[in-house]
């Protein structure tokens, strides 16, 4: 068995692109509608959005590659990049997105430890995202990760507002 990460780059940008959709849509189709699923998919990952996540220099994208397969990605923000104003000792975990062929292998905790490494490296003292309330999979696989929920903030599904948990590491 072989995991590795590799930074990514806007040569990257198809494959992000595409495994960006399948994980969502692998993830989240089954609980929301055709409609609302197309409106974000559509906005969240075009090519203009995603090179523009690219090209900000306060946000990193992460393949994660096991036996040479690309598994899935990790996108970390700092700065003005967060999704919320947490702060300059902060950073954002904004995406871990794995497919589903991938997952229970270990690689989400990879990916964590690269989180923590990145965040140590910028002297960091928290690591924080926002995981939706009904995806109870990955808030227990947050809490077993010393994640604890501190507050909520909304996510829009295209017309839809829903209710992503705010849960934070303090390093």
């Amino acid at each position: 068995m072989s995991v590795k990460i590799k930074k990514c780059n806007l040569d990257d940008l198809q494959i992000l692109q595409n495994i960006s959709i399948e994980t969502f849509n692998d993830t989240f189709q089954n609980q929301n509608s055709p409609e609302n699923m197309k409106l974000y998919l559509d906005k969240a990952f075009n090519s203009k959005q995603l090179t523009t996540e690219l090209c900000n220099i306060s946000s990193e994208f992460y393949f994660v590659y096991f036996n040479s397969e690309v598994a899935g990605y990790l996108k970390v923000n700092t700065n003005g990049a967060q999704s919320e104003d947490m702060g300059t000792d902060s950073l954002e975990i904004e995406r871990i997105y794995l497919k589903n062929s991938f997952q229970k292998l270990g690689l989400g905790k990879y990916l964590l430890s690269k989180v923590m490494e990145i965040a140590l490296e910028r002297n960091k003292e928290k690591i924080w995202l926002g995981v939706w309330e009904k995806n109870e999979n990955a808030i227990s696989f947050y809490k077993k990760m010393g994640f604890v929920q501190t507050g909520a903030h909304s996510f829009y599904m295209g017309d839809e507002e829903q209710t992503d948990y705010i849960m934070v590491k303090t390093l």
